[in-house]
């Protein structure tokens, strides 16, 4: 189908719009919701709350207790191995060596990396709904029993947090997938932002909390384990009584809402469900706005990661400033990113829904404050006098904060590019992009094995401030904010064969005219 014609005629009720579109043979009209209806629509369904910021709701608690459960070891594992903290809560004690706590620690991302892409391709064949409360159910449940494999030894600790990893890592696939199917193009971004906020709220709320419960006498360290891994079992069967996979599955939501949200869906070129269609892995991986993607998650890794675990390291040992010692410092730069995160979200939908900015340019901006930002203050950070510890602590807030910018830049770009398989392409992006997580941190110890040597600390920000700037400079070059033709395979394949049928027609044609004209001669 061409669209070689086409007349918008606005219906009398203004609820939908037909557009007439010339085929190859005639012509005919298509039917598509005029913003209007949906507006109308929006307002119809339940005011400006409706049962797909419930589902929000459920996404930004998961991300919460996921990550709570996830930094809550990097608490508990200080107070395991100091005797005179376990004495004084009366909890058990292990004199575990620097390397079996490294061990102990990393072993949450063997399992992590391994479910990124298997979940994403689940969430698009059976439903997020149910990958997402295995996911979280397991998690939850293999936390809850930490401090029992803690006491059976290190190796059962370090099975657990490998798990766990695997339950933990459907939840970014998985989530992309669901709000995928439930946030309308106009309002994508602040939903998807305060959804994945809550890395930075559960981060926020498990530092000082987990300081608090380690130190209070009859309670200690294994309370952290049993709080977060009840209340994730609790979220598990919440959600698997109130959630829903799309709109067409809710029990509960008002037909006006599931009729806004479907509608606003439809009105984006072939999108559909995903779950007869086959994953166009070639097209996925030769797109180069996908690899602009990628490369801009391998970025945001690469500095983010620089940034939270050098960061306390650097202050302590080249600014004698122990950051790691005050539980409200800690958790500072995780609030500033959370605030910042929801502040832009908003004004980045704004301007897409008043047409100030179009998809392309709001990710964009939106990423470029969130890389180029911080790389600035990594290298303003490098030149910090010793004696201004507060001067660079401000500086980490400031470049925490501005990379919530990063939520309506890169990550919500993988629905912009194909919402029927945005839970795979996070799922791969993730993966890839964990371990610029890991080789981050290594590369710091090589290039700063002094960790007092400030001139060494400064190539340090340097690189990161280099990732930071080519990969987003990359994103800006070659990233889109369309949907891309492989979002939908079928159709795809359906146009392709449209065009060669209409190209062997006008051959034929050619050849029967050319024929008449030599029969008359």
């Amino acid at each position: 189908m061409s669209k070689d014609t086409a007349q918008e005629t606005p219906r009398a009720s203004e609820t939908i719009m037909v557009v007439r579109v010339r085929t190859d043979n005639q012509e005919v009209d298509a039917e598509l919701p005029s913003k209007t209806s949906l507006d109308s629509d929006k307002r119809g369904c339940c005011g400006w709350f409706g049962h797909r910021h419930v589902i929000t709701i459920f996404s930004f608690l998961s991300i919460s207790l996921g990550y709570a459960q996830r930094v809550n070891l990097s608490i508990a594992i200080v107070a395991m191995t100091d005797r005179n903290s376990t004495l004084e809560s009366e909890s058990p004690y292990f004199d575990w060596d620097g390397s079996t706590q490294s061990a102990i620690l990393s072993s949450f991302f063997w399992g992590y990396v391994i479910t990124q892409i298997p979940s994403g391709q689940l969430s698009e064949r059976f439903g997020p709904k149910i990958v997402l409360a295995v996911g979280m159910g397991l998690c939850s449940l293999f936390t809850l029993l930490s401090p029992v494999a803690a006491s059976a030894g290190w190796e059962w600790l370090c099975a657990s947090r490998v798990v766990q990893g695997l339950g933990q890592g459907v939840l970014f696939p998985s989530t992309h997938a669901l709000l995928a199917r439930w946030s309308p193009p106009s309002e994508r971004g602040r939903i998807s932002t305060f959804a994945y906020a809550g890395a930075q709220f559960g981060t926020v709320v498990a530092l000082p909390t987990g300081g608090l419960l380690a130190a209070t006498k009859g309670v200690g360290w294994p309370s952290m384990f049993y709080i977060f891994g009840s209340l994730g079992l609790v979220w598990t069967v919440a959600w698997l009584l109130f959630g829903a996979s799309e709109p067409d599955d809710h029990r509960w939501i008002s037909d006006s809402e599931r009729h806004y949200i479907n509608s606003a869906l439809s009105s984006q070129k072939d999108h559909v469900s995903p779950k007869n269609l086959r994953t166009p892995w070639r097209s996925i991986l030769t797109s180069v706005p996908f690899m602009a993607t990628l490369l801009a998650h391998c970025g945001q890794n690469w500095g983010y990661w620089t940034l939270i675990t050098e960061m306390p390291t650097y202050m302590g040992k080249v600014l004698n400033y122990d950051i790691e010692k005050n539980g409200v410092l800690s958790a500072l730069p995780y609030l500033a990113m959370w605030i910042f995160s929801i502040a832009i979200s908003w004004m980045s939908d704004e301007a897409l829904e008043k047409g100030w900015l179009t998809v392309r340019v709001a990710r964009k901006v939106g990423n470029s404050v969130a890389h180029w930002g911080p790389a600035i203050a990594l290298i303003i950070l490098g030149y910090i006098p010793n004696n201004q510890p507060d001067a660079a602590l401000g500086l980490l807030v400031l470049a925490v904060g501005l990379n919530g910018a990063s939520f309506v830049g890169f990550q919500v770009n993988h629905i912009d590019l194909s919402p029927n398989f945005a839970g795979t392409l996070m799922g791969i992006t993730n993966c890839i992009a964990n371990f610029m997580s890991i080789i981050a941190p290594l590369v710091a110890g090589a290039v700063a094995p002094d960790t007092t040597n400030a001139d060494q600390w400064r190539v340090v920000f340097f690189i990161s401030a280099a990732v930071y700037f080519v990969f987003n400079l990359l994103f800006i070059i070659f990233g889109s904010g369309e949907i891309q033709p492989w979002n939908n395979p079928n159709a795809a394949k359906e146009r392709e064969d449209s065009v060669e049928e209409g190209s062997s027609t006008s051959e034929a044609g050619k050849d029967e005219s050319n024929s008449k004209g030599q029969t008359e001669k």
